[in-house]
């Protein structure tokens, strides 16, 4: 099968290649110098042209991995009363307008050519089990809130079509956005407890299993629903 994946470190790098070990070929477009295509996918025209790139590239498209955005922190995200506007909008940005826009680039493809296909977003645990003490990113938590949203939306409306779309939602993984977490002994500490299944912080192939499973034929039955890899975070 061919794979488009957002973004090219962490969860985005683990899927890519435990896809690529199954013998699919992946296309990935982030910021970041590894990927195929470096592409800012705040830009509506830039997303656009990068996935007919990735079409053109692999001769079609069976689904996408959208995983590319940001924690929000070094925007100004955090608690309703401290969280400013600009990085309420900032996180926005990069985390749902950049699904919207990539789903929406690839949905149009597909509908064009008459055939289905599968899309996968990269929700968070924040979004239904929020944490106040360590992970009060509200700014986050919200447009996390808002991509479930979109795409159980867009899973009912085009479910006809053979196109599904579904969430994964990891708690806390092993990823360049979680380091500030990772460095801190009392979050650690925390997580443990909170994610007990294991026994502290995810790792990113954990998540990529979750996420090929959705995109593979096996989840063909299975759209608008929320995948929740959290360790028993949203149960401790």
């Amino acid at each position: 099968m061919n794979f488009i994946i957002t973004g090219s470190t962490g969860i985005a790098a683990a899927t890519a290649a435990l896809a690529q070990t199954r013998g699919n070929r992946v296309f990935t477009i982030g910021l970041d110098e590894s990927a195929d295509l470096r592409v800012d996918l705040r830009n509506e025209a830039d997303v656009d042209r990068s996935i007919a790139l990735a079409w053109d590239a692999m001769g079609s498209v069976d689904g996408l991995f959208h995983v590319a955005g940001v924690s929000g922190r070094r925007y100004g995200d955090g608690p309703l009363h401290e969280c400013t506007l600009d990085g309420f909008e900032a996180t926005f940005q990069s985390n749902c307008v950049t699904a919207f826009l990539t789903n929406r680039a690839l949905i149009r493809r597909w509908l064009a050519v008459s055939r289905g296909g599968s899309i996968v977003n990269i929700g968070s645990v924040l979004a239904e089990s929020p944490e106040p003490t360590f992970f009060s990113t509200y700014a986050y938590a919200s447009s996390k809130g808002a991509i479930v949203a979109m795409t159980r939306a867009a899973a009912a409306f085009y479910a006809p079509h053979g196109i599904r779309l579904n969430v994964v939602a990891p708690a806390l993984v092993k990823t360049p956005m979680s380091e500030r977490a990772q460095a801190n002994t009392e979050i650690m500490d925390f997580v443990r407890r909170k994610q007990p299944l294991s026994l502290g912080i995810l790792d990113a192939a954990d998540v990529a299993t979750a996420a090929l499973f959705l995109l593979s034929e096996d989840s063909r039955h299975i759209t608008g629903q929320v995948l929740t890899v959290d360790a028993g975070w949203s149960l401790s």
